[in-house]
């Protein structure tokens, strides 16, 4: 029984750390847009907590910014290091754990995606907010012309196609629930 749960866990973590490389994945796909580039990254935060469920899903985030941190080039454009996190979009990179957790509050348990699609945008939306209020809040601090309306104004640029990547994690993480490819 003992050796059962230790495989369901050393499972998960795997998928833990596939979702982290998943999202350094995402970095690749960008291009700037200003200060902040555009890049897939988004779509893999809110689907590894889909997937993962709350803890998973920001521990994945979290693998993700420290895997950067020591110098691996994961982040967006190949970047990495205390300086690109210290930078303007630096406020983005804890978003995503704090994004990926709220995503995961829409689970009933891991593996089994958001309960609804309702469920699964609405924590989404909200882990977008508070994503983008890190982000923002990181931008203004680093970037001294820009106030927060300023920051604002940019981020909504974004808004519009982040909810569609939203909507694309909420209908892959349903979709691997009922293939039966994830981890339960």
């Amino acid at each position: 029984m003992g050796r059962t749960h230790s495989l369901s866990a050393t499972h998960r973590l795997v998928w833990a750390a596939l979702m982290a490389a998943l999202i350094a994945v995402g970095a690749y796909f960008q291009f700037p847009l200003g200060p902040v580039p555009f890049s897939m990254q988004p779509f893999f935060v809110f689907l590894a907590g889909f997937v993962l469920g709350p803890r998973l899903g920001a521990l994945s985030a979290c693998l993700y910014l420290a895997a950067g941190l020591v110098g691996l080039p994961v982040f967006a454009g190949g970047a990495a290091g205390l300086g690109y996190a210290l930078g303007p979009t630096g406020g983005f990179m804890p978003g995503f754990a704090a994004a990926a957790f709220l995503c995961g509050l829409s689970v009933k348990a891991p593996g089994k995606g958001p309960s609804s699609w309702l469920s699964g945008m609405s924590y989404g939306i909200a882990g977008l907010a508070l994503m983008y209020a890190m982000g923002v809040a990181r931008l203004v601090m680093v970037v001294p012309s820009l106030s927060v309306a300023g920051g604002i104004a940019a981020m909504s640029g974004f808004a519009a196609l982040d909810v569609v990547k939203l909507a694309g994690a909420v209908a892959a993480a349903r979709l691997l629930a009922r293939s039966g490819v994830s981890p339960s």
